[in-house]
């Protein structure tokens, strides 16, 4: 009997060890999903786990908070089809204050089973731009706008007719709302201040779902937070248009001092991982390739001048180039605020570099100046005492060696034990004249 009552125990302890927070038996769980930041690849996957999950385990339903200034048109596709096709409802909710669904976050939000938005948040300005954040041409232009207007015309169909026209004119004119004006119109279902106020609005509305109307039981439910993984917050951050621009300038500076100094490994493999993480971010962000052109160019500058000193005037070119390049790279026109590189940011990092390979510059300078420490050219100016007469040539020992020497015309003689001063190289035999003696 004690044995049987052992294994029960041990059965229990397990299963509540391994049984996910919140997913005890009968009880009411709601998935909660944080992103903020530009739609990129990373927040598409961290969707998707999050409704795998949600799904796998029977959620009642899926919070996705959403703070975004929007991204790319193929993943906002991407997160509209699995937001639509998901078995469980999807609640869009637009906070914190302050948050915004723009560009892209506009049609996530409306795709959502529920559309949500916390007081002092924003909607909208979804016209479509370039892959480098230009202005499409004309005809793009207006095939991307129809695409998108009719995509919302479908997500905001059953939100009456003012609500689809100002959906439209989200795309059509770039048009933004307040949290208030999306809830006149009906662009939305509710503006909450918090998760436990959406909860309450929430319990009892019906949404609608491929497999047909579910009403929501919100109240008394467990709210699990769902995190991001660790490579998903990494690859957010490398979308960061400072933090690309960081990783590149750190990645050739380190090549660079590589290739200048070769034989070590660990510039190279820094240069090598920057570069690496650095092109993953150019991959996602809008950029002007010629930009790069500007960048080359300020680096070749920067070698040249320490290669072929021209006193900092190279260097001073190459500044102006890195600056240049760097503002070309990410801040062309059109390019949106938030994906555009800080101003301060290049100018501030344009002259790190320039002060490094200036100092660099500076050493090699002295080190063409200072003279010879090596070979017979070093012994000019160094006293010496002829070990033979010179006349006129004769053996010197000169810093702890003996040479052949001759002494300068217009002396006839040099005798033994007298000190002289080397004055030129000829070949292997060192020219010198006798010190002069002061008197006393």
């Amino acid at each position: 009997m004690r044995r049987y009552l052992l294994i029960i125990w041990v059965v229990l302890v397990l299963a509540s060890i391994f049984t996910p927070p919140g997913m005890a038996q009968g009880e009411r769980v709601i998935i909660l999903l944080t992103a903020q930041g530009a739609v990129t690849p990373a927040m598409a996957e961290y969707l998707d786990r999050g409704l795998e999950r949600a799904e796998r385990e029977g959620a009642e339903a899926v919070i996705f908070q959403l703070d975004t200034p929007g991204g790319s048109i193929d993943l906002m596709n991407r997160m509209v089809q699995r937001i639509r096709n998901s078995r469980v409802p999807v609640v869009v909710y637009v906070a914190p204050r302050g948050a915004m669904a723009g560009s892209a976050g506009t049609v996530i939000t409306l795709a959502g089973h529920v559309a949500a938005m916390a007081p002092e948040t924003a909607i909208g300005a979804a016209s479509p731009v370039g892959g480098q954040g230009e202005d499409l041409e004309e005809t793009i232009e207006t095939k991307q706008k129809e695409i998108l207007k009719a995509t919302v015309r479908s997500l905001a169909a059953r939100r009456g007719v003012e609500a689809t026209a100002l959906a439209e004119a989200t795309i059509e004119s770039a048009v933004a709302v307040s949290a208030k004006e999306a809830l006149d119109v009906g662009l939305i279902d509710f503006v909450a201040t918090d998760i436990d106020d959406l909860l309450m609005q929430l319990d009892g509305f019906t949404v609608e779902l491929t497999a047909g109307d579910r009403p929501l039981q919100t109240m008394d439910a467990q709210v699990v937070v769902f995190p991001q993984s660790f490579i998903e917050q990494f690859l957010q951050i490398l979308t960061n248009p400072n933090v690309t621009f960081l990783l590149l300038t750190v990645g050739v500076q380190s090549i660079l001092i590589e290739i200048s100094a070769p034989g070590g490994w660990v510039a190279g493999f820094i240069g090598v991982v920057c570069l690496a993480l650095g092109t993953y971010g150019l991959g996602i962000l809008p950029v002007n390739w010629f930009g790069l052109v500007f960048l080359v160019t300020a680096f070749v500058l920067f070698i040249l001048d320490i290669k072929a000193p021209t006193h900092g005037a190279l260097t001073a070119a190459g500044l102006a180039s890195f600056i240049i390049g760097s503002l070309v790279l990410f801040n062309s026109p059109g390019t949106p605020s938030f994906q555009r590189v800080s101003i301060p940011l290049v100018v501030g990092v344009g002259l790190a570099t320039g002060a490094f390979f200036l100092t660099v510059l500076t050493f090699a300078i002295r080190a063409q100046r200072r003279p010879v420490e090596v070979g017979a050219e070093a012994l000019i100016g160094r006293i010496g005492e002829t070990r033979t007469a010179l006349a006129p040539q004769g053996m010197i020992h000169v810093a702890g060696e003996l040479w052949s020497a001759v002494i300068e015309p217009g002396v006839t003689a040099v005798n033994v034990g007298e000190r002289v001063e080397v004055i030129g190289v000829e070949g292997l035999r060192l020219r010198v004249r006798p010190v002069v003696r002061k008197s006393s």
